[in-house]
């Protein structure tokens, strides 16, 4: 099969064959017709994942047809369109017996523990437990964010961050997830502030349904100043999906009384200062989101079908195999507007 590889960390990926994987025991082998290009298979690209080794395959946001079956998998007979959330569980440790496959104890993760989906072919071990079928209507450049960004942002907000009609939700970083959780905090009737530099972003976060789309300003506290002010005295709940120290700062400092920060894009290593003076004194929730298990994706998906929820709406380009090594490093200069899609056929 044709893949996307890396030798080297941050070094310019090149498209080559490889070897065809093979399903394992329990798992599938998944035709990739659709994968993300994601901030964290960037994050992979440049050595921040001490689980990724070299030479290494990134992508783990995917939609495609099965089609190969590895034994023990009665229900399946291949062919089925599919998706699956970037954590693999096991489902079988304390986690996942609790129904929180997302923080699985022995999980695994294309493009990160394994080869991910950069390629004509990706591995989905344990199907009973990862995958998810899709609805026909569904189109897999739409589908392949439900595997990361799109599900990610709608447990961080609805889950994670118990979003309720009226509250003030603010987002820092209207990259893919970013709008995603836009898109989710408006449906479910918040009144949302989307915080991007760029114009661009803002302009589609305002389309939906955005009340307030302010750029950051100079610096944490300045940028958070900016939200109570907006906000009438602070966010109920807010959610930095961007992942940096600047905007998790932003936006726990920019919380009224009681309310809930969120971090949902990943943060590179070093160090992040978070004002613990002012989440004591105000009682403030501090949470993470990682991702969403494939047990809970029947709300989401009939959310989509019904029209609820439009991730389409949300994909900015398509590109094929060989635009993806350029692709990967541009995130290096910042995320895109939107989302971009792979898709190792070349169809659009």
């Amino acid at each position: 099969m044709r893949a996307v590889v890396f030798e080297e960390f941050g070094r310019l990926a090149t498209v080559r064959e490889v070897t065809d994987p093979q399903p394992p025991p329990g798992g599938v082998l998944v035709r990739v017709a659709a994968t993300g290009v994601c901030r964290s298979d960037w994050h992979a690209w440049m050595g921040h994942d001490d689980t990724v080794a070299l030479p290494h395959v990134p992508g783990h946001e995917f939609a495609g047809e099965v089609v190969a079956v590895g034994s023990g998998l009665p229900r399946l007979r291949g062919g089925e369109r599919v998706t699956a959330p970037f954590v693999h569980a096991c489902g079988r440790c304390a986690a996942c017996a609790r129904g929180d496959q997302q923080v699985c104890e022995r999980q695994e993760q294309p493009g990160f523990t394994y080869w991910g989906s950069y390629a004509d072919l990706v591995v989905v071990p344990r199907a009973d437990v990862n995958l998810v079928e899709l609805p026909d209507g569904l189109e897999y450049t739409t589908a392949a964010s439900l595997g990361c960004r799109f599900a990610t942002a709608y447990r961080a907000v609805v889950a994670q961050g118990r979003v309720r009609p009226g509250e003030w939700a603010v987002v820092h970083g209207c990259g893919g997830l970013g709008l995603s959780a836009v898109m989710i905090a408006v449906a479910c009737g918040a009144r949302v502030v989307a915080v991007d530099p760029s114009p661009e972003a803002l302009r589609l976060a305002g389309t939906f349904g955005a009340a307030v789309c302010m750029a950051p300003e100079a610096d944490a506290d300045a940028t958070a100043a900016a939200v109570r002010e907006a906000t009438g005295g602070g966010a109920h709940l807010s959610l930095d999906a961007l992942g940096s120290a600047a905007t998790c700062a932003a936006s726990v400092a920019g919380l009224r009384a009681r309310g809930r920060h969120v971090q949902v894009g990943l943060l590179a290593a070093g160090s992040v200062e978070v004002p613990m003076g002012r989440v004591l004194a105000l009682e403030l929730e501090l949470l993470g989101s990682h991702g969403m298990a494939a047990h809970a994706y029947p709300e989401l998906l009939r959310l989509v079908s019904a029209g609820t929820l439009r991730p389409d709406l949300l994909v900015g380009s398509v590109i094929g195999l060989e635009q993806a090594p350029a692709a990967l490093a541009a995130m290096s200069e910042g995320s895109p507007t939107g989302i971009t899609v792979i898709t190792p056929d070349g169809a659009a």
